[in-house]
């Protein structure tokens, strides 16, 4: 069975009591930007074995009577069409999403800010989808003469050219898809505005890592650097808290490059001295309070750090990426003592294409294999045919011994996989016919409409969330697709499953 280490009703209480006291200390009016994802947190869930992905929205609709949400993208995001990796989406539709997702909990946004603006299709058609939909949008642009010349940054010239928000709530949540997404820009133009109507309001950050009371080098921190490896973060120790507290507390780089910045900006601002004397005082973050058993944590936030560095290594293998975040992420396991084979379903997969090599011996193709471990611990494995991918062998073993059916019983009978083949091969004119998991998927639901065998075992699916998976080759669009919407934790090796060049 899975461990638990974390305590999500200790860590609400804590953090929703730390933000309210953080309100009053702002008159009545805090700028609450919130780093990391707002929803579906599933970095945490894994790092942190019990985290509620979703526990930033149970805190949220909690103080939904005190809180306006502002939701922030890069203009430049939009055009390149940045991908949220989880969810295989560009950061566009990730944020419609996300306005969908918070209408489910019953909580709107008050506003879409394009930041950094440029007059560009990609973002002018995706601003009039949201006006036309009935959302407000706001232009905010490139901050003249940051981070250096605050005279001109904190002046007509410089916030003062952006779109003022006008909001109603002591509490404002400004979030946004991925890191620089405008966020703290955002907070601090309206904090200009603010002041210029006569309105004293203040600023924090809702913080999950780096976890700042716990070590440098603890794993869920190391995990934290990994997961940022492209962005090149590195955890340090936030010298400005030791000098004026004489207490280590942990931070990263980014905040503490940004916080001599910041005091002067927020001084100019309001005149006054900031209540700040550290990046980590900005921040509003109580993850250490919830752990509740840290060697199930160390471990959980050990398998992530390999887990990047599998995706890393995939990336650098596709061109997205360039070697300088494997080359991070081979350090951190190296700092920890650990390798790919700690994450035990990488030496199965392994294992099972070894046996589809020995078994068609003689025949030419690349041979992949699949392994899966159930959250009771069981160690499965698949290797690809002339029927299935490795990936959808995988997923039939794993459901027919969830559901505790004999081998030699088929979940999907001939019939539907040569209709399937067929439709491949003579409408689609694919070359391969072997079917991935989508279409494996599909299939089951086609066979359990008359066999009920089919039909118990589809159930088991369910099952797989959570689950820990690994190919020897990187999935081809139909298994990475099926297998996320299936909740596994998936990588793959840096190989491709087929020698062509264009994968269907």
């Amino acid at each position: 069975m899975q461990k638990t280490g974390f305590d999500n009703e200790k860590y609400l209480k804590e953090q929703s009591e730390a933000i309210l006291e953080r309100v009053k200390k702002f008159n009545n009016k805090l700028y609450l930007e919130f780093g990391g994802k707002l929803l579906f947190d599933y970095h945490a869930s894994r790092v942190l074995p019990g985290f509620d992905p979703n526990v930033k929205m149970r805190l949220l609709s909690q103080l939904k009577d005190k809180i306006d949400i502002l939701l922030c993208i890069y203009s430049g995001d939009i055009e390149r069409k940045k991908v949220r990796a989880d969810f295989g989406i560009t950061y566009d539709a990730d944020a419609l999403k996300l306005i969908d997702d918070l209408r489910e909990w019953g909580l709107d946004v008050l506003g879409v800010v394009i930041t950094r603006y440029e007059d560009k299709p990609a973002t002018n058609i995706f601003k009039n989808k949201l006006e036309r939909a009935g959302i407000k949008v706001y232009k905010h642009y490139y901050t003249k003469g940051y981070p250096t010349d605050v005279d001109v940054i904190v002046s007509d010239a410089g916030y003062g050219v952006n779109d003022y928000i006008e909001t109603r709530s002591p509490l404002v949540i400004v979030t946004g898809p991925g890191p620089g997404s405008g966020k703290l820009a955002t907070c601090l133009s309206q904090l200009y505005h603010d002041h210029k109507h006569g309105m004293h309001s203040g600023y924090a950050k809702f913080e999950t890592f780096p976890i700042w009371n716990l070590p440098l080098a603890h794993p869920v921190n190391v995990a934290y650097e990994s997961a940022t490896a492209d962005l090149n973060d590195k955890n340090m120790i936030d010298h400005f808290h030791l000098e004026a507290y004489n207490n280590t507390a942990v931070n990263y780089n980014r905040d503490l490059e940004v916080f001599p910045v910041l005091k002067r900006i927020l001084k100019k601002i309001s005149g006054e001295d900031s209540l700040y004397k550290s990046p980590t005082d900005m921040g509003v973050n109580r993850a250490g309070y919830g752990i509740t058993d840290d060697e199930v944590v160390q471990e959980a936030a050990k398998q992530e750090i390999i887990r990047r560095y599998f995706r890393y290594s995939c990336e650098y293998a596709m061109g997205f990426s360039g070697y300088n975040t494997v080359e991070k992420n081979i350090l951190l396991m190296k700092e920890l003592n650990i390798t790919p084979e700690h994450r035990l379903v990488v030496q199965q997969a392994h294992l099972a294409a070894d046996d589809a090599v020995q078994k068609h011996k003689g025949h030419e193709g690349l041979f992949c294999g699949a392994a899966i471990q159930l959250k009771d611990g069981t160690l499965l494995t698949g290797k690809n045919s002339p029927l299935l991918h490795a990936a959808s062998s995988l997923v039939l073993n794993a459901i027919k011994h969830l559901a505790k059916v004999p081998d030699n019983i088929h979940l999907l009978p001939p019939n539907i996989i040569k209709s399937v083949e067929k439709l491949k091969k003579e409408v689609f004119c694919s070359k391969n016919a072997s079917m991935d998991v989508e279409e494996t998927l599909i299939a089951l639901s086609m066979s359990a409409t008359t066999n009920p065998v089919a039909g118990v075992a589809m159930e088991k699916l369910k099952e797989f969330k959570g689950c820990e998976v690994h190919l020897t080759h990187i999935p081809t669009p139909g298994d990475e697709a099926g297998l996320r919407k299936l909740g596994v934790n998936l990588t793959s090796d840096a190989n491709f499953s087929s020698k062509n060049l264009f994968i269907t």
